[in-house]
């Protein structure tokens, strides 16, 4: 791999001035099976860093119990207590990685073992910006939670939540002005992703019956991996007395930035120490194309997607300081699936372009 010289993360604009870089941590909907794992033979800073949070997980984070194939479960067999990285490294059954005892904590070791590796690069980001479970991931990379404490929380989120009832969410091409008159009972916007893309989220039943009434209308309609209503009041009695946990938790100074996706400002002090924050994050809705522009509103930046796929990049794209150049984007890995190699081929690809930064 092309190194990246030490204090790297800037490039310089048609006018001189220089670009910093944030990072883009993406969330539910973006697992796939073996995400990253092509890494794990050729990277040895990420496979040290994804050791260290699946320990974090299972020890710390108590990830020993029913995983998939307990109640609400899409069809995989084991129970909770199946390991993950068996999960992460051998599975084949993408409805199995949906779930959210798989989905949840493989995400959130997987964008911060990422992001471990572009650290290890000499790339010092201005800000981090994470779509939801990837925002706690990124308050690790920040220095607000320690990996142990947040694998903590995440562990205690997951379990709260494995046996939520059966939900879903759909991407919508619209814009929440747009899709808000269709929306039936029990269905909100449980995330605002770019300017004409909503995510709609609900229990099984009702999101069918809006999905279908959607359709009819005209929408562009597209299901999100998930088996959960993530960020729709729907997990709201899960979630209850999830701060009571979170509060022991001790909370230090962010070293970097966090805009934070769910009120998309920088995140405070007080609200990183404020338990009900975290706990409330399953149930709130995420703002992610707000949260872009009020990060590209403060400067130009080069945006690097540090998590699976390329969801986030591509959203990212739309934003209009990015479509006239002002601002970049560079994922770190391919968009889906594929051979070892591509992981690697594409981590290479993105340490030569940080490599160019002045």
């Amino acid at each position: 791999m092309s190194d990246v010289k030490p204090g790297a993360g800037e490039r310089e604009t048609d006018d001189g001035a220089a670009r910093r870089v944030a990072f883009l941590l993406p969330g539910q909907g973006s697992q796939h099976i073996r995400m990253a794992a092509g890494l794990m033979d050729t990277e040895p800073v990420f496979a040290e860093a994804m050791d260290e949070a699946l320990t974090a997980l299972t020890d710390g984070g108590g990830l020993l119990g029913p995983g998939p194939g307990g109640s609400g479960d899409p069809g995989g067999s084991g129970g909770r207590g199946a390991d993950l990285r068996a999960s992460w490294l051998n599975g084949d059954d993408p409805a199995a990685m949906d779930h959210v005892t798989r989905s949840q904590p493989l995400l959130f070791a997987v964008d911060y073992a990422l992001g471990r590796l572009v650290l290890s690069w000499g790339v010092r980001p201005a800000a981090l910006l994470g779509h939801s479970i990837g925002e706690v991931a990124a308050a690790v990379l920040s220095g607000i939670f320690t990996l142990r404490d947040a694998a903590t929380m995440v562990g205690d989120r997951v379990a709260r939540l494995a046996d939520a009832p059966p939900g879903g969410m759909v991407a919508v091409a619209g814009s929440p002005d747009e899709v808000a008159p269709h929306l039936g009972d029990d269905i909100v916007i449980g995330a605002v992703n770019a300017a004409r893309q909503t995510v709609l989220a609900g229990l099984d039943a009702p999101l069918r019956a809006t999905t279908a009434a959607l359709t009819d209308a005209g929408f562009v309609v597209r299901g999100v991996a998930a088996s959960t209503a993530f960020h729709s009041p729907a997990l709201a009695p899960a979630m209850s007395g999830a701060g009571d946990r979170i509060a022991a938790l001790p909370v230090g100074e962010a070293r970097i930035p966090v805009m934070s996706g769910y009120t998309a400002r920088f995140l405070t002090h007080a609200e990183a120490k404020d338990p009900g924050f975290w706990a409330r994050q399953p149930v709130a809705p995420v703002l992610f194309w707000p949260a872009v522009g009020a990060l590209l509103a403060e400067e130009d930046l080069v945006l690097v997607e540090v998590g699976p796929g390329q969801g986030l990049s591509q959203l990212a794209r739309r934003h209009p300081a990015v479509r006239s150049g002002r601002s970049a984007m560079i994922p770190l890995l391919p968009a889906g699936p594929g051979p070892a190699a591509a992981d690697s081929a594409a981590v290479r690809a993105a340490a030569d372009e940080l490599a160019r930064l002045p």
